[in-house]
C-alpha cells in the first residue's frame, strides 16, 4: 500500500475543482495510501477529498471583485495556514487561482512544504515579473499550453509541459442527432448553446444579454430552439429566474455538458474554459465578457494579450468573435450570431477550431503531471 501521506490541494474554482479531482484520481492509481485536504468542489470531494474550504464561495470575477470578498479570503488563507502545520503535508498542490494560491505556496515554503503548481497562472498575458517569484516559492510547475514553456524559460524557470487534461475530458460518444434526442431536444430545429458561466456574478451580468440575443434569434429563424448547460456550481432557481423574464424557451441541463454542447449548431460563451470546451466539440461560438468598470480598466493596463478567448489565444488569432463590456448586448450578441450562421465564415471557424486540439498535445495530462507530483513526494 505504501506510506500513508497527506496531500493539500486547493482548487478555487469550477474548473480547477474538476482538474483537479482528475489529477487526484491520478495520484491514488500510483500511491493508493495518500490522504487529501483542500479547497474545492463537488468533483473533489468526490474523490476522497476532504474538504476544508468552498470553492464555489472563492470564485471572483475580475479585479475589483476581490475586494468584496477580501475578509472572507484572508479568513480562508488563515485557515488553510494553519491547516499546513496540522496536516504537515508532504506536498502541496495548487491548481491556478494565483493571487490566492500564491499567498499559501509563499507560507508553505517558509514552512519547508514541498508546492507542486498545476495549471500555471496566465503569466503571459498579465504581470510576467510574477515569476521571478514563482521561482522562489514554487518547486516544480506543469503547465498546459505550449507556448507557456518559453514564458517561463525566458526567466530562467525551467517547466514541465504536460499537455492540457481537456483533450482527454471533452469528449462525445454520440451524433449530434442522438444527443439532441437523449437530451429532450428536436432533431431538426437550429440549436443555439447558452453558456453563461459557472459564478453568480457572470450569470446575473450575462445571462440577460444571452436571453436578449434569444428573443432576436427567435424572431429571425423560424425553426430554433436554445439549450443552457448548466454548471455544477450554480442553483438552478438563479438561472430559471434569469430565463423567466424573458419570451423564449430554454432547455436547461445539468450533468450532460459536452452532449449539450456537442449538439448545437452555435454557441454564445461566457469567457473561460468553456471557450476551449466549446472549441474542441467543434462548435463555432461567440465569446463574451463584462466585469465592473473599475475591473475593466484596471485590466486595461495590466493585461498584455490581444484576446481573451483561450480558443482565440491558442490559435494565436481571432477565430471567433469577442463581444466585452458594453459590446456584450444582446443586439450585437444576436447580430453576429445571424451573420456567421448565413455566411461562409460558418464553415471558415469550424475548420479553424479542428486545428485547435492538435495544438494542444496528446491525451493523459492529469496522468503526466500525477507522476510529478508523486516524484516529489
Amino acid at each position: 500500500m505504501g506510506e500513508e501521506k497527506n496531500i493539500i490541494i486547493v482548487a478555487g474554482e469550477a474548473s480547477g475543482d474538476m482538474h483537479g479531482a482528475n489529477l487526484v484520481k491520478e495520484m491514488l492509481k500510483l500511491k493508493p495510501a495518500l490522504k487529501f485536504y483542500g479547497i474545492g468542489g463537488v468533483k473533489l470531494k468526490e474523490t476522497g477529498v476532504e474538504i476544508l474550504g468552498d470553492a464555489s464561495r472563492m470564485a471572483v470575477v475580475g479585479f475589483s471583485e476581490v475586494f468584496s470578498k477580501f475578509a472572507f479570503l484572508l479568513k480562508t488563507m488563515d485557515k488553510m495556514k494553519k491547516a499546513l502545520d496540522s496536516y504537515r503535508p508532504a506536498l502541496l498542490i495548487l491548481i491556478d487561482y494565483p493571487g490566492f494560491n500564491l499567498a499559501l505556496a509563499k507560507a508553505a515554503k517558509k514552512k519547508g512544504i514541498k508546492v507542486f503548481y498545476y495549471i500555471s497562472p496566465q503569466v503571459w498575458a498579465w504581470r510576467k515579473g510574477r515569476i521571478n517569484q514563482i521561482k522562489k516559492i514554487v518547486d516544480r510547475m506543469a503547465v498546459v499550453l505550449p507556448f507557456e514553456v518559453d514564458t517561463y524559460a525566458s526567466k530562467g524557470f525551467l517547466v514541465d509541459y504536460v499537455g492540457h487534461p481537456l483533450v482527454d475530458m471533452v469528449k462525445i460518444s454520440v451524433s449530434k442527432e442522438e444527443a439532441r434526442k437523449n437530451l429532450g431536444l428536436s432533431g431538426n430545429k437550429t440549436t443555439i448553446g447558452l453558456l453563461p458561466g459557472s459564478r453568480l456574478k457572470e450569470i446575473s451580468s450575462l445571462l440577460p444579454e444571452m436571453m436578449r440575443a434569444a428573443e432576436i434569434l427567435q424572431r429571425n429563424i423560424k425553426d430554433i430552439q436554445f439549450v443552457l448547460p448548466k454548471a455544477d456550481t450554480l442553483d438552478e432557481k438563479v438561472v430559471t429566474e434569469i430565463i423567466s423574464g424573458f419570451d423564449v424557451k430554454v432547455k436547461i441541463v445539468t450533468g450532460h455538458t459536452y452532449e449539450a454542447v456537442s449538439c448545437c449548431d452555435f454557441a454564445i460563451v461566457t469567457s473561460g474554459t468553456a471557450t476551449l470546451e466549446t472549441g474542441l466539440l467543434g462548435v463555432p461560438m461567440i465569446i463574451i465578457y463584462k466585469v465592473s468598470l473599475l475591473s475593466y480598466l484596471i485590466g486595461r493596463l495590466v493585461v498584455r494579450v490581444n484576446n481573451i478567448g483561450l480558443v482565440n489565444i491558442i490559435a494565436g488569432k481571432t477565430i471567433v468573435p469577442e463581444f466585452i463590456q458594453k459590446d456584450a448586448n444582446g443586439k450585437r450578441i444576436a447580430a453576429e450570431t445571424l451573420a456567421i450562421l448565413n455566411s461562409e465564415r460558418y464553415a471558415e471557424i469550424k475548420k479553424e477550431l479542428t486545428a485547435i486540439s492538435a495544438k494542444l498535445g496528446s491525451p493523459g495530462a492529469a496522468a503526466r503531471a500525477a507522476k510529478i507530483a508523486c516524484e516529489m513526494i
